[in-house]
């Protein structure tokens, strides 16, 4: 089996999984991400992060951009283009999130754009993460082409009975800085 089929597979299995989990162990899984990540110094350094609109059972990402807008951070969102191009787009109100591409919730179109290289911080997104951090996305590859060549400190969130020990990957993709679970921190040295 080739690893896009193999990520295929895992991906439908994965899903089935998130969709078995309690709402009590999504909120407690919500909290515990939300006091590790606040608790980083990389976090407490940053001035300039990106965030992904959590959607569906996705660690709670609204609830990390409050925290840094009351911490006095620019706080930037992912804007999509068809083609596989993203650029980051500063907010400062958490209710003028529009319907975009593939229905996720992104910043307005006049949305000031950040540069790349202003990012000190970016949450990446994934349906899980292996405890060396590295991901299976969602298959767009929006992320991989963004953070080709950005110097941020980067770091998934994930749900702790979600973590594996290891998922398939290929030669382009690169492993987050930090991996944050409820019950853990993964940082690399």
């Amino acid at each position: 089996m080739s690893t896009a089929e193999t990520k295929k597979q895992l991906r439908n299995t994965v899903r089935k999984e998130i969709a078995t989990l309690s709402g009590d162990y999504i909120e407690r899984s919500n909290a515990g991400i939300l006091i590790g990540l606040l608790s980083l110094d990389e976090y407490k350094k940053a001035k300039n992060i990106m965030l992904y609109h959590s959607i569906d059972r996705e660690p709670d990402t609204i609830a990390i951009a409050n925290a840094a807008l009351k911490d006095g951070k620019t706080v930037a969102f992912p804007y999509c283009y068809p083609g596989g191009k993203m650029e980051a787009r500063i907010v400062d109100n958490l209710h003028d999130f529009t319907p975009a591409l593939l229905g996720i919730p992104a910043p307005p179109d006049h949305a000031p754009v950040i540069a790349p290289h202003e990012l000190d911080l970016i949450v990446v997104p994934a349906l899980i993460f292996d405890k060396s951090g590295y991901r299976l996305g969602y298959g767009g590859g929006y992320y991989d082409r963004y953070l080709a060549d950005i110097p941020a400190y980067t770091i998934g969130i994930t749900r702790h009975k979600l973590l594996r020990d290891e998922v398939p990957k290929e030669q382009h993709d690169v492993a987050v800085n930090c991996l944050i679970t409820e019950e853990s921190i993964f940082a690399k040295q």
